[in-house]
């Protein structure tokens, strides 16, 4: 597909128009804020704009203002390089296959070793184990092993200059041994230096939990943080793939205060955030809303 016609099917007509112009606020971000010139974007967010055209829409990324992107794998980011290179888009995060910390044997799963070799060659800050699949976490012991194997992983990733972190979903919020969630259970395992948090708010309130009462009681131990907008009387679901699509809105739109938690994120030693949206009609325009709300802030 061309660039030209990329852009119209998935943007919309004038769609870019919006991306320039939102790129270009009138109301800057303030001048002091740590993030103003760090702001990321998830590449999950555009997964099906980058298979039609992978130059067009990391342009679009760039157009619209954000700073860095971080990959869904370090093999997608060993693929985008150059592009991203090519556009000034810096690259400090990735995600890894969570088969690698939930199940090593899968000949699938990337060696952890291969993880850290290729985060090195990306230049890459920190790596995000962000999932578990239904399956594998079922019990609070399932968890304990992660936790040891994270620990582990990310005692290795420190002697690459790596922070590992972990993502969380709304699963993690449910009772799983007595009235400890998963959650809890990764509080008090992880180890504060070895195991950083990677909090996405727009989870934690799905899954029950106040994002900035969140933060704060992880003071010290979130590395990164998604912004990512809730619908406004959303129902709490545990469930990842139950939750409506119409429920993750553009920042600004929903129910979760951004400049709070973004202050929060501060206060508490935050190095990074990055804006995802898991669903939208249309991608393009949302991320290009999404910054320009926080242009606002």
């Amino acid at each position: 597909m061309k660039r030209r016609d990329f852009l119209k099917a998935t943007a919309g007509a004038g769609a870019l128009g919006l991306t320039a112009s939102l790129a270009r606020p009138l109301v800057a971000m303030p001048s002091n804020s740590k993030y103003k010139d760090t702001i990321g974007l998830q590449l999950w967010t555009v997964r099906n704009q980058l298979k039609e055209d992978k130059q067009a829409t990391l342009k679009a990324v760039a157009d619209a203002g954000y700073h860095q992107v971080e990959f869904g794998d370090v093999g997608q980011g060993l693929e985008l390089e150059p592009i991203c290179r090519e556009l000034g888009l810096k690259m400090t995060s990735s995600f890894i296959n969570w088969q690698s910390i939930c199940n090593p044997k899968n000949k699938n799963a990337p060696s952890l070793e291969s993880l850290i070799e290729d985060a090195k060659k990306l230049g890459l800050k920190h790596l995000v184990f962000g999932y578990i699949a239904k399956d594998y976490r079922q019990t609070a012991d399932q968890y304990r092993t992660y936790i040891e194997r994270s620990n582990q992983f990310g005692e290795m990733c420190q002697s690459a200059d790596i922070q590992l972190c972990y993502h969380n979903h709304a699963f993690e919020f449910e009772k799983l041994e007595g009235d400890k969630t998963g959650f809890d259970l990764f509080i008090e395992g992880f180890d504060p230096k070895n195991c950083k948090f990677e909090l996405d708010v727009f989870w934690a309130k799905i899954g029950g939990w106040a994002p900035c009462e969140t933060l704060k009681r992880l003071d010290g131990r979130v590395s990164q943080v998604h912004l990512k907008d809730l619908k406004t009387g959303a129902q709490v679901c545990y469930d990842e793939g139950k939750v409506p699509h119409d429920a993750f809105k553009e920042l600004g739109n929903g129910s979760i205060d951004m400049a709070k938690v973004m202050a929060i994120a501060e206060q508490i030693g935050v190095e990074q955030c990055h804006v995802e949206q898991d669903q939208s009609p249309n991608p393009i325009t949302s991320i290009s809303q999404s910054i320009a709300h926080l242009h606002t802030l």
